[in-house]
């Protein structure tokens, strides 16, 4: 017998404890605020009701709600990561759900705006550059403003034009690109920052697997299109002619604002863009180039101390 009622005594005791922890429970979310105050809108509801939903009550009790208990998203301390649990009463029944919290919403902002941000070949430096972080020396100060300027229009619309940025090297020419693709996240407004002498690479690799109309597409279209170092790859005409010239006129068609750097002021890159492979000179098509690259962005030079040295 003894087995028989070792067993009994022990299934008693557990009872007793569940019983116990029960009411103690049922207490500590009865007698919390956000409980009570919640019970007190619905004064309707049945006891019966807010019995058999102790453990949803529970639940709504022990987590964060709206982010008051956690530090970041990534340390968020809830069942649903980002997730904020919300108590309502749907036909006399209580009901538990869950919306995005602050912490989520500003997650995914980030990754949306980040996003937006796309590049070939640009270098990580780039990328994270910011307009807060740009020294505003007086031998580049006529750029800087002209890159502020086009971002407080931007908050009414996108302008048509962007900015030929030309100087030597070193003088944070692409730095600037980068700064201002940064900044435009905060508008919504995508950007496609190219380095020129890759991007000859990518559209000729994209003809083996049939690829570069789709490429060419989503460049045209782009909202704000930069083209880092051009006049410094080696290009065919027909890259010149049927790419680069195709991409620029459907954005001047279309109003869309293109951003370049350059070594080479217009008038020079107009003499690189008509040398031939053959070593003749086309200067009728480079200057159809030239007169598109006009009607998209307005030049600006820049210049100053080589920053790669410091």
């Amino acid at each position: 017998m003894k087995p028989v009622q070792s067993e009994l005594k022990k299934w008693m005791q557990e009872n007793k404890n569940f019983k116990e922890n029960y009411i103690r429970i049922k207490q500590e979310v009865l007698n919390d605020p956000e409980i009570k105050e919640f019970l007190s809108y619905h004064p309707t509801l049945p006891e019966k009701e807010v019995e058999k939903n102790l453990i949803k009550l529970y639940e709504y009790k022990s987590q964060s709600k709206q982010c008051d208990k956690c530090k970041s998203f990534d340390q968020c301390q809830n069942m649903l990561q980002g997730y904020s649990p919300v108590l309502h009463v749907k036909d006399n029944e209580i009901h538990l759900s869950y919306e995005k919290c602050h912490l989520r919403l500003d997650h995914e902002k980030q990754q949306q705006q980040q996003q937006l941000i796309e590049s070939l070949y640009m270098p990580k430096e780039i990328l994270n550059a910011a307009i807060d972080d740009i020294d505003h020396d007086a031998e580049r100060g006529s750029g800087i403003r002209q890159l502020l300027l086009f971002l407080e229009q931007t908050k009414s619309g996108l302008p048509s034009k962007g900015i030929y940025f030309y100087g030597p090297f070193g003088v944070g020419k692409t730095y600037l690109l980068g700064a201002l693709a940064n900044a435009l996240k905060e508008y919504n407004i995508s950007s496609m920052l190219i380095y020129m002498p890759e991007f000859v690479r990518e559209i000729k690799s994209s003809i083996k697997d049939d690829s570069i109309n789709e490429k060419i597409n989503y460049f045209k279209k782009a909202d704000v299109l930069m083209l880092d170092d051009i006049g410094a790859e080696t290009q065919s005409a027909w890259f010149r002619d049927e790419i680069l010239g195709s991409i620029l006129q459907y954005r001047m068609m279309e109003k869309l604002p293109v951003f370049f750097t350059s070594n080479y002021s217009l008038e020079h890159l107009e003499e690189q863009l008509g040398r031939s492979n053959r070593g003749g000179v086309e200067t009728v098509k480079a200057g159809r180039i030239i007169e598109r690259i006009k009607q998209v962005s307005k030049d600006i030079p820049l210049s100053g101390e080589n920053r790669r040295d410091v």
